[in-house]
């Protein structure tokens, strides 16, 4: 048992760090909701709209800028240092090519939203805001680069401290540009799209200038000279990097189809609904750290040529999300009704969402599982398959499922609950497909590096 106790220990070396990014990332989202909600009710409504179409384009270009953490990570592992700085100048190029076209993307947004039916009072604070935001997107973009570039080389700390920093300013500048504190004009809901940028920018000032001066990645040399943008680099990166992003776009839109079944049913059940969904996400950062922090480590495994330890590592982050799982599940049961409470205090929708938190707790298990399986996969580069598995999963068995129990049962529409089967069934296809395929993957990886037979997982 030492040598998963040892990849335990490496993992939560890893993987705390990011679980406490990821979790100021989502309270910068919590903080734009609350301030923009006392503003007004408009201004939350155009906030709304907003982050749901920035959010969905901005998690499918994410994705293939993940592609840089198991690159660099290999690579790290090889110990090819000057070939990380090359690569990192290189997909640099990408990078800011994406953000780009998601700034022009966002900034011309409004021909799409001007067509929807919503009210003008709605939207023309969703069209200023994601005009004031677009611009930060490509700052992000940018900083989610190098962010992979530094957990790629297990450097999360870092990231973590820029992240939370980022979180904190956020905050006093929302105030700022959506009250019109200090002298600033009062700008509303648009006002967060302000502060997103200049938070954004400063993130990735910082992380810049930390790279450039720490002695954790002088070895890669990242800066100390001028690289052109690269076919071949950048055909690696799209290559890994587009399945990633088309998988999140998958698993994204059963979250965003399951509420439009729902929102036939009305405002109690939408509302009681977003309430159990929100809980199960907040929860789910436990096994999304412990699955980014795995893409690392068989990524750094991978790259020593030491499939066996990789192995492990893969076992140990499938044995380490399925026990943060059983945790996640025994709070959410215990303390169900209170958490719930923190949410709303309308009875009605109380009530739906306390009988809602039993299939939030059983959700924990299989997302824990595939996350972790995920996470291992990209550290091997295997992104396409998953992808294909995804699809399969989400869309062909979940939605489809989901929408039939909610609408029609077994001679009674199930509601809300039905569509609460067919993601956990959907989640369970693919935990299962998952594991398969990085069984596979593993013992492939033993015979291509190693030569030898693998033992029994």
């Amino acid at each position: 048992m030492a040598k998963y106790f040892f990849e335990f220990k490496q993992l939560i070396r890893i993987g705390i760090p990011i679980f406490g990014s990821q979790l100021s990332y989502a309270l910068m989202g919590t903080t734009d909701t609350i301030i923009a909600g006392r503003a007004s009710a408009n201004d939350l409504a155009g906030l709304a709209v907003g982050t749901a179409f920035s959010n969905t384009i901005w998690f499918f270009f994410t994705g293939i800028i993940f592609a840089v953490t198991p690159i660099v990570a290999q690579l790290y592992g090889a110990k090819k240092f000057l070939e990380i700085g090359q690569k990192l100048r290189e997909i640099l190029w990408v990078a800011a090519g994406l953000g780009l076209l998601m700034a022009f993307i966002f900034f011309n947004m409004d021909i799409i939203i001007n067509l929807l039916p919503i009210k003008s009072s709605i939207t023309s604070i969703t069209i200023d805001y994601l005009k004031a935001v677009s611009i930060g997107w490509f700052f992000v973009t940018i900083f989610t680069c190098l962010r992979c570039y530094s957990e790629g080389m297990t450097y999360t700390k870092p990231v973590f401290y820029i992240a939370f920093s980022g979180m904190l300013l956020n905050i006093p500048l929302d105030l700022i540009f959506v009250y019109g504190w200090f002298g600033a004009p009062k700008l509303g809901g648009v006002g967060c799209g302000i502060a997103t940028s200049i938070v954004s920018f400063l993130m990735m000032i910082s992380i810049l200038v930390y790279i450039g001066f720490s002695k954790n990645y002088k070895r890669t040399e990242p800066f100390s000279k001028f690289s052109k943008p690269s076919l071949d680099t950048t055909k690696e990166v799209l290559k890994l990097g587009l399945p990633i992003g088309l998988g999140i776009f998958i698993e994204l839109s059963m979250f965003s189809g399951a509420a439009i079944i729902l929102s036939v049913l009305g405002e109690i059940v939408v509302a009681s609904h977003s309430v159990a969904i929100n809980i199960a996400s907040l929860f789910f950062m436990v096994p999304l750290a412990i699955g980014l922090a795995s893409s690392t480590r068989v990524g750094n495994l991978i790259g020593e040529k030491n499939p066996f330890q990789a192995k492990t590592a893969a076992t140990s982050t499938i044995i380490l999300c399925i026990t943060g799982a059983l945790i996640n599940s025994i709070i959410i049961l215990s303390f169900g009704s209170f958490i719930v409470g923190l949410y709303t205090t309308e009875l009605p929708v109380l009530e739906l969402a306390v009988s809602l938190i039993l299939f939030a707790a059983i959700f924990q298990l299989p997302d824990g599982i595939q996350m972790g399986a995920l996470g291992s996969l990209r550290g091997y580069k295997d992104t396409f398959i998953p992808m294909i598995l995804l699809m399969i999963s989400y869309w062909i068995f979940a939605m489809p499922i989901g929408y039939y129990l909610t609408n029609f049962g077994f001679g009674d529409p199930l509601g809300a609950k039905g569509m609460w089967f067919g993601m956990i069934i959907g989640l369970t296809i693919f935990s299962f497909l998952s594991i398969f395929r990085l069984r596979w993957i593993m013992k492939s990886y033993i015979k291509k590096i190693s030569g030898r037979e693998p033992q029994p997982l």
